[in-house]
């Protein structure tokens, strides 16, 4: 299954007849699978229940499968007739009537499980400069489950007021900003983090609700549960709860008429997720900006080449000279005509092999080194005398 091809929800629908445990899970069970693959963080790690095989999945890619997953267990665990795409695109037409803007130029039309694949697609890809994607905007997909929570309510009554998600986006802010307000001193990401809530939400009032108003606003076990995990995602921010910032997600948890016993298992959650995933999620990573853009973009160039790894490989045996220059490559260094030549040939190819274009976009050449260093890996063992295989 690629999440990034036309047909990817058809596919993953029928991966879900052959593996579907996860949709007899009770409800606290599949939240807690949603938590552990990182989806509740909006970091997504792994596919909620290992329901598909994530092979080579970006963070988006990734974010879009637990999405659709979610619905289809909501949907499933409703007493809707509708078809499963329907259910969904009427979900957010609704939305949409009641003036929200997201997904204007997406909805109208005839249904189907492509205008569905567009819709997720725009919830997802909030941004799609390299550089700044997947960390900027961890906050909005860490805001994704106020979807499913929406669509909950959706399939209970038939439709959808729009005073919920103001009233839960409202709720979230005023309790996650008063969290990190609770911290004894803030450090610049703290600040950053503040924006980011406040920029992140859908429905952005100027005034700020009272606590006491946000708490009475959660009903629901699963509101309630998800409120109290982002608001431990928020401590984390200087990797350790202190004891101001462990009180306040105490009362927070006696506000909500949640355990002691539940508490301390979303810290614990929490601290574990970040702690095992630090390397991974970078936000966390501490890298600074150069690092980063080499970081995600080797994610995709890899991810870009491996999947037209035949097409490439065809491409790249016609090309007697390029082969050459390519195989060298990888015992001396190039010198700057030679590496010139290579970048003009490759561009050449990738003129002819779409999902390469990318390459050729102004930009596109920054990322032709790292095409260098991932195409002997594509070429028989023969081709590099220096390889070492894993």
């Amino acid at each position: 299954m690629n999440p990034s091809a036309h047909g990817w929800i058809k596919k993953l629908l029928q991966e879900v007849k052959h593996n579907n445990a996860f949709l007899n899970f009770k409800e606290d069970v599949f939240y807690d699978a949603l938590r552990t693959c990182g989806f509740i963080y909006g970091s997504n790690l792994n596919v909620v229940a290992h329901t598909v095989e994530k092979n080579d999945f970006t963070e988006d890619e990734l974010s879009k499968t637990n999405l659709c997953i979610a619905f289809i267990y909501a949907h499933k665990n409703s007493n809707s007739t509708e078809a499963f795409a329907d259910s969904i695109i009427n979900f957010y037409t609704s939305i949409n009537e009641l003036k929200l803007s997201f997904f204007q130029e997406l909805l109208g039309g005839k249904k189907s499980s492509t205008k569905l694949e567009k819709i997720f697609h725009k919830r997802i890809q909030i941004d799609d400069n390299i550089i700044t994607k997947n960390f900027n905007y961890f906050i909005i997909n860490a805001l994704l489950f106020i979807d499913i929570l929406a669509y909950q309510e959706y399939l209970k009554n038939k439709s959808i007021s729009i005073e919920y998600i103001k009233n839960l986006e409202a709720a979230i802010e005023s309790i996650s900003l008063d969290v990190i307000n609770s911290k004894a001193t803030k450090n610049q990401y703290d600040e950053s983090l503040i924006k980011l809530f406040e920029s992140s939400l859908r429905y952005q009032n100027n005034s700020h609700i009272h606590y006491d108003d946000a708490i009475r606003i959660l009903k629901t076990p699963q509101e309630k549960q998800y409120v109290l995990d982002l608001a431990c995602m928020a401590t984390w921010s200087d990797r350790i709860i202190d004891a101001n910032e462990q009180k306040f997600l105490k009362k927070l948890g006696e506000n909500l008429s949640i355990s002691d016993l539940k508490v301390d298992k979303s810290i614990e959650t929490v601290n574990q997720f970040y702690t095992s995933n630090k390397k991974n999620i970078a936000l966390l990573s501490s890298k600074n900006i150069v690092k980063s853009f080499y970081d995600n973009s080797s994610k995709m160039v890899n991810k870009l080449i491996s999947r037209n790894s035949k097409r490439l490989r065809q491409e790249l045996k016609d090309s007697k000279d390029l082969m050459v220059l390519i195989s060298q490559s990888t015992v001396r260094e190039l010198n700057d005509d030679e590496y010139k030549k290579v970048n003009e040939q490759l561009l050449d190819i990738f003129k002819s092999i779409p999902s390469l274009a990318i390459f050729l976009l102004p930009g596109g050449a920054l990322l032709l080194p790292l095409v260098i260093k991932f195409i002997p890996k594509l070429l028989p063992s023969a081709f590099d005398d220096n390889r070492i295989e894993d």
